[in-house]
């Protein structure tokens, strides 16, 4: 039985709470640990606490980039139990992209075996990986043992972790971020170390130092996969100074000559975060579709550096014109965008331009300098405090002897004893505060303790002298302290000795911190139309009844007898060129694109054009068309609703077509002509002829339209547009052209029934 039932006095306690402000507290407190404690990093240091104690973990496991190896299975586990209590596989996760040259522009863990590669592939389990710190990652620690930085407990309070490391270089912008939270995103792009110094640099002496300037010092991002950027610099200082904005890079190549007029092109460099093996499939679809008809082939030979060979199906290509049309259809060319969404002081949100997080950075080092400092000047103290037993010990070595050897309170007598003071020390006495005593010339418990603890070695001549000098030289570096601690030009100073050592070690010097991603004008590759990338070549199109085409080398007879499959016969059959577009009229009012160059050859049936376009099966090919720009078409339904449209309005972009005619439930796209004339012509299912003014059309681009002639019965036979002067012609059932001129019974108003047709008039109701 419950409490409740044993005691029927007690009542059931229950906490009332609207749902709203319930979920809403709870949401918040989730939200925050996400932003805090997941996906933003830390301005100061540029770390999230996963890399922090990843960090942290490898540290006090005394992996260092001198030292030997250890499994990463070890690693991740001893962070996993002992600071970050998520999923060893989140954990090994965050620490093998730390490894990753390609995606780490200063890796901070060095790994040995599998850690993935640019192609996209996973790194091998933690077991079979081995790993340790770089030499960069240990400066970032530097000042760990000296109090420079807050320590916490872990999350079970057995240990303690740091707040933030004491990083020795500015590593958000060197290394970069990305992150989702709650809300909120981070993107930060990898920068050029060396650049980075400099303009720390620059803020120290010129802390009101512009935009402008810094962005002279540091021009851009420097991707590890190097790469050529070219945004223009207005839109990237618009970027730097808001903390938004995106970046353009493109893949570095360069024309390889084969001999004999032949040659192939070679990248080198792919942007950053391009999966090589995605970018190659890719490549080979466009080559597949015939999206880019100059591309002949693709061909991946990388080994250790990437080289991805091209080759132009023609050597009259011009190099310049297929890589600006691959720029445009594949990833290589790629937009990274900027969102320096970074936490201040580990604890608010803030989009930050690049002088607010250089500022951060160098603000941090400032409080790390002071902290190591007075932390160096308490370990001074405290070892002068014994420096000063040690000395009076040796003018009094006799007597402290004795006391020790008979006393039986050794500890006592000696700090109860007056011994007067020591030497004069070689600096004034103001440089140093002595520690309080009970009185002139007696020892403290700290000095009585070293004295006791001192080995009888110690007490040669040689070692008082030693004693002195290290007296001396402390002293100096105690008042050195005591200056650095009162003088913010002298810290500045130390900060920018700090940064230059890390420079000499790290910077454009080196392999690793040489610059690797370029710079240049956007207009030195040309971005160039579809047609302009095919060689123009003479064919003859023809498609059957039942929808198969094929295109036909040259300009043969239109007359000459093809091959159909069994119970398929030709529809239509015309000249025109690989650079044409061909548009296709469906029956259900959509028109649809076809190009030239990418229709089958002519030696077999050809394909079916629904495998190229997504004509439904149900739909008919109504008609069959060049494409002209700025022709004006006229287009009408089955139920005698029609409109002018211009050619460029009905051109589709993609295979699902366009929707140009509106049409009702039973209705059909009837007709689809080209606009040559004055007055329109149509005849119905009735052989009923009315002749009215193109004028009395309206031009659309896409609809029902207008009723063009009135039936009882039936509808829309065919329609054409003529000059009326020259008269309307039409072929009689003999072959024979016939035009007939006197149309004055035929003239009538728009959507009028009009009369029979003329004497002649073919029996199929068509003009044509």
């Amino acid at each position: 039985m419950s409490d409740t039932e044993d005691d029927p006095k007690m009542e059931p306690v229950t906490l009332a709470e609207p749902l709203a402000r319930a979920i809403g507290e709870r949401y918040l407190t989730y939200a925050l640990s996400t932003i805090m404690h997941r996906a933003l990093p830390d301005a100061r240091d540029g770390l999230k606490p996963v890399h922090r104690r990843i960090l942290y973990a490898m540290r006090e496991l005394k992996l260092s980039a001198t030292g030997g190896f250890r499994k990463s299975a070890k690693i991740s586990g001893d962070v996993m139990g002992n600071y970050h209590p998520h999923g060893d596989s989140a954990i090994y996760d965050a620490m093998a992209r730390l490894a990753q040259d390609f995606n780490v522009r200063y890796p901070l863990v060095d790994g040995q075996g599998n850690f993935g590669n640019i192609d996209g592939d996973n790194p091998a389990a933690s077991r079979y990986t081995e790993a340790r710190l770089t030499a960069i990652a240990e400066t970032l620690m530097e000042g760990l043992t000296e109090n420079a930085v807050d320590f916490r407990p872990n999350y079970d309070g057995t240990l303690e972790e740091p707040v933030v490391m004491p990083a020795a270089f500015p590593n958000l912008l060197a290394n970069g971020s990305s992150g989702i939270a709650v809300g909120m995103a981070t993107n930060i792009p990898p920068h050029n170390l060396e650049e980075l110094i400099l303009g720390c640099h620059a803020m120290m002496a010129d802390p009101a130092i512009t935009d402008e300037a810094l962005v002279d010092i540091i021009p851009g991002p420097d991707f590890p996969t190097g790469g050529v950027m070219i945004e223009p610099r207005a839109t990237m200082l618009e970027a730097y100074r808001t903390g938004r904005g995106s970046f353009r890079t493109r893949a570095k190549w360069h024309v390889e000559d084969l001999g004999r007029g032949t040659w192939q092109i070679i990248i080198t460099e792919i942007p950053y975060q391009v999966q090589k093996s995605k970018l190659i499939e890719k490549l080979a679809e466009l080559i597949q579709t015939k999206k880019i008809p100059l591309l002949a082939d693709v061909r991946d030979e990388s080994a250790d550096d990437i080289r991805i060979v091209l080759e132009p199906r023609s050597r009259t290509v011009e190099a310049d014109m297929l890589m600006g049309a691959l720029f445009k259809s594949s990833d290589l060319e790629a937009r990274f965008s900027l969102n320096m969404n970074v936490l201040i002081d580990g604890r608010v949100p803030k989009v930050c331009s690049l002088k607010e997080v250089l500022r951060a950075f160098l603000d941090h080092r400032r409080d790390v300098l002071k902290r190591r400092s007075q932390h160096r000047m308490e370990k001074i103290d405290h070892r002068l405090e014994v420096l000063e037993g040690f000395i009076i010990t040796f003018l009094n070595l006799d007597r402290v002897i004795d006391i020790i050897r008979y006393d039986d309170d050794p500890k006592a007598a000696l700090m109860a004893e007056h011994w007067g003071k020591p030497h004069k020390r070689a600096m004034s006495e103001k440089d140093y505060v002595p520690p309080a005593k009970g009185g002139e010339g007696e020892l403290t418990e700290v000095q009585t303790e070293a004295i006791l603890n001192m080995r009888l070695r110690s007490l040669r001549r040689l070692e008082e002298m030693e004693l002195l000098a290290e007296r001396d030289a402390l002293m100096a570096e105690r008042a050195g302290l005591v200056d650095l601690l009162e003088s913010d030009a002298l810290q500045w100073k130390q900060i920018g000795t700090e940064l230059d050592d890390i420079r000499r070690k790290f910077g454009k010097d080196t392999v690793l911190g040489r610059r690797r991603t370029a710079f240049a004008e956007a207009g030195e590759v040309e971005e160039v139309s579809f047609e302009a990338m095919i060689e123009r070549e003479p064919i003859t199109v023809i498609c059957s009844q039942m929808g198969w085409i094929r295109a036909l080398k040259g300009h043969v007879d239109l007359a000459a007898e093809q091959k159909f499959k069994d119970g398929d016969t030709a529809r239509f059959a015309f000249h025109a060129e690989t650079t044409d577009k061909i548009l296709l009229v469906g029956a259900n009012g959509r028109f649809y694109t076809l190009v030239g160059v990418n229709l089958p050859g002519g030696r077999g049936m050809g394909e079916p054009v629904r495998l190229m376009v997504d004509l439904p099966n149900d739909s008919e090919i109504v008609d069959l068309q060049i494409f002209r720009p700025g022709e004006k078409l006229l287009v009408a339904s089955s139920a005698g609703d029609g409109f002018v449209v211009t050619s460029d309005e009905v051109l589709a972009q993609t295979r699902a077509g366009k929707q140009v005619l509106s049409l009702g439930a039973g209705v059909k796209t009837a007709i689809c002509r080209k606009v040559q004339g004055d007055h329109v012509a149509v005849v119905g299912d009735n052989r009923k002829v009315l002749v009215f003014p193109l004028a009395e059309l309206p031009e659309m681009a896409k609809g029902k339209g207008v009723r063009l002639q009135k039936y009882k019965d039936g509808g829309l036979s065919d329609a054409t547009t003529f000059v009326l002067a020259a008269g309307l012609a039409w072929k009689d059932p003999a072959g024979r052209t016939r035009t007939e001129t006197d149309l004055a019974e035929w003239i009538g108003a728009r959507a009028s029934a009009g009369r029979m047709a003329p004497r002649g008039f073919p029996r199929d109701n068509r003009f044509n």
